[in-house]
């Protein structure tokens, strides 16, 4: 589920949460995906396109009128003027629309509690037609339970434990013989920017539309300030006395781009043995091989961002944007 509907959902003029659970063939968007429905036809997020919408918006107005759980199949591989394969998806797509309680909202804004403590979330609902309407469950990394549904706890535990930072695992699965639907929630991922200079900006600015939580580290206040970082958590001071107090771990995506040389050299070495999920060095290889004196560490991407012939500082910064994005899906390194 999108950080951003997790901030909204505690208004109570949302009234279902819509959320794709299985998806066979080809699809718009893919499992977890969610929106929001709400009072006088109010919508947030997307699904299909704006194929499906509507027909959903109808059968949420009667899934909070009844208050009761349903999942709605829409099979779009039919191409005739009687069903939805006119849409072209050629898949088929299995969404669970869910009131928004007063217990489940309430569950939803804790999970948003957790993320915003860095927190890992995974939650389980049954999505069998005779069970659906049964309590769901809700697991954190810090091992805190709310929800009501009894027997799959230890079977979620070992799904947070061993999934992949950033899997987007979610699906049906069985567990004790019932189809459950599990959904993971993770929190915003870290993105630390070692430099402060013009150029930094514009990939501050972007990464923090696409929902990186931003922080800025710079030994000059000058450069460092909340009038080019309004969005940022700035850290003033020398790596070595910065970077103890960051807490890295291995969900955090670093750049660095100070332009400095002994000091990306000593930012560098700082992280050698820090577990992060994402590395990048704006420079030159050659420049980096002379940084790590020869070799360059097989985790380490330099340049930063993907080979677009970026040459402006906001072209530069949608590489290194969208090469985070791809690290962030799974993609190639």
């Amino acid at each position: 589920m999108e950080y951003h509907l997790l901030e909204i959902v505690g208004h109570c003029s949302w009234h279902v949460l819509a959320t794709i659970i299985h998806v066979e063939g080809s699809s718009y968007q893919k499992e977890g995906t969610c929106m929001l429905f709400g009072e006088n036809g109010a919508q947030m997020g997307i699904l299909s396109g704006g194929c499906l919408e509507e027909d959903l918006a109808a059968k949420a107005d009667d899934v909070w009128r009844t208050k009761t759980a349903t999942v709605v199949v829409y099979d779009l591989t039919q191409e005739d003027d009687f069903s939805w394969g006119q849409v072209g998806c050629n898949g088929t797509i299995h969404v669970l629309l869910q009131p928004l309680t007063a217990s489940f909202r309430a569950h939803l804004l804790a999970v948003k509690a957790c993320l915003d403590r860095g927190e890992h979330v995974v939650f389980a609902r049954p999505i069998d037609k005779l069970q659906i309407n049964r309590p769901w469950l809700f697991v954190t990394e810090s091992g805190q339970v709310f929800g009501e549904l009894s027997g799959i706890h230890d079977e979620l535990i070992n799904i947070l434990q061993t999934t992949p930072s950033f899997s987007m695992a979610n699906g049906i699965c069985t567990i004790g013989n019932l189809p459950i639907y599990v959904h993971h929630f993770w929190p915003k991922p870290r993105l630390i920017l070692f430099g402060a200079n013009p150029d930094v900006r514009p990939l501050a600015s972007f990464a923090h539309q696409l929902g990186f939580r931003i922080i800025v580290v710079d030994w000059r206040p000058a450069y460092a300030d909340a009038q080019y970082f309004p969005f940022a958590e700035i850290k003033h001071g020398f790596p070595r006395e910065v970077i103890p107090t960051l807490s890295m771990h291995e969900r955090d995506f670093v750049v660095v781009m100070t332009h400095h040389f002994q000091r990306d050299q000593e930012i560098l070495a700082l992280l050698r043995d820090k577990p992060l999920y994402y590395l990048g060095v704006l420079s030159s290889k050659a420049r980096t091989a002379r940084l790590f004196s020869g070799h360059i560490p097989s985790t380490v991407r330099s340049p930063a961002g993907l080979a677009i012939r970026a040459r402006s500082p906001e072209e530069i910064a949608i590489s290194i944007v969208a090469e985070m994005i791809e690290a962030l899906r799974g993609g190639k390194g």
